[in-house]
């Protein structure tokens, strides 16, 4: 989920609520409050834990909330995780920690006491591309030998790799594409969905190409998987969440700005987004 922000660049929770009734209206099986896509980073720990409950308070129940509480010191994951849990979190994803980084060794610690310290479910979350840290089929097999890591949002846009995890770790560990452009590859591998920015702006048709695969229509969903690569290819034209926060724009939502480093897409992308969008239905004509 994107965070919204007001033009003063305080969190917009009006505007949140509209865009979490539009992922329930739409099918949407849960959500993850603060996580990149929602700028996380930027926000401060009061705002961090104030989005969380403010996303489980308008979720009313229907759906699970997921917190995004990953970083690269340990101790305040496991700080922002049960803050998170107080506040009605019903799970959270830890991304691999960056700049710091650590051994894949270091990775197991670092998981380990995150899940240690809580009793909610964990995704665990590889995105080698943001984090320069590549967590590897053995490290995800240890690890999913803790009982409460059960999940992984895959990142690392290596498909091989995907594959050797799944061999590895079989049912201990549900798989959910991290990357929208490999959500129906991951599934033929035994992937249960995608953890999704395209999905800020289209979700019913997200959920109707994982549901499609699920339920046995592979043509179906292959088909839709190719329909939006399109889209796909210029939401992340630049650096995410700029794009999709501009195609929230575009679609009525004031979502404002990201927060610095973070700017605006130059008037070029914008008018392709805006094309593209058009094309793809989500915008009239």
């Amino acid at each position: 989920m994107c965070t919204p922000f007001t033009k003063s660049g305080a969190v917009n929770y009006e505007v949140y609520e509209q865009l979490i009734n539009f992922q329930i209206k739409s099918g949407t099986d849960a959500i993850i409050a603060c996580g990149s896509t929602g700028e996380a980073v930027t926000l401060t720990n009061d705002e961090h834990i104030e989005v969380v409950r403010q996303a489980v308070a308008f979720v009313k129940k229907s759906i699970p909330v997921i917190a995004g509480v990953g970083g690269n010191d340990t101790a305040k994951c496991i700080e922002m995780a049960k803050a998170s849990i107080k506040v009605g979190a019903n799970a959270v994803m830890c991304v691999t920690p960056y700049y710091n980084k650590t051994s894949q060794k270091g990775l197991v610690q670092h998981f380990g006491a995150i899940a240690n310290a809580v009793d909610v479910p964990i995704v665990l979350y590889n995105v080698p591309a943001r984090t320069a840290l590549n967590m590897l089929p053995k490290t995800l097999h240890e690890l999913s030998k803790i009982p409460n890591i059960i999940a992984i949002k895959e990142s690392s846009g290596d498909i091989v790799q995907v594959a050797e995890m799944v061999e590895r770790c079989g049912d201990a560990i549900t798989f959910y594409s991290g990357n929208d452009d490999h959500v129906v590859p991951v599934l033929s591998l035994g992937g249960k969905g995608v953890i999704s920015t395209i999905a800020n702006i289209a979700p019913k048709q997200v959920n109707d190409m994982v549901k499609a695969y699920l339920n046995g229509d592979h043509k179906t969903s292959l088909s839709l998987q190719l329909g939006m690569l399109p889209l796909i290819r210029q939401l992340f034209a630049d650096v995410n969440p700029m794009p999709v926060k501009a195609a929230l724009s575009l679609m009525g939502y004031d979502v404002g700005e990201c927060r610095l480093p973070l700017t605006t897409i130059d008037d070029a992308l914008h008018a392709n987004l805006k094309e593209e969008m058009t094309r793809y239905g989500l915008l009239g004509a």
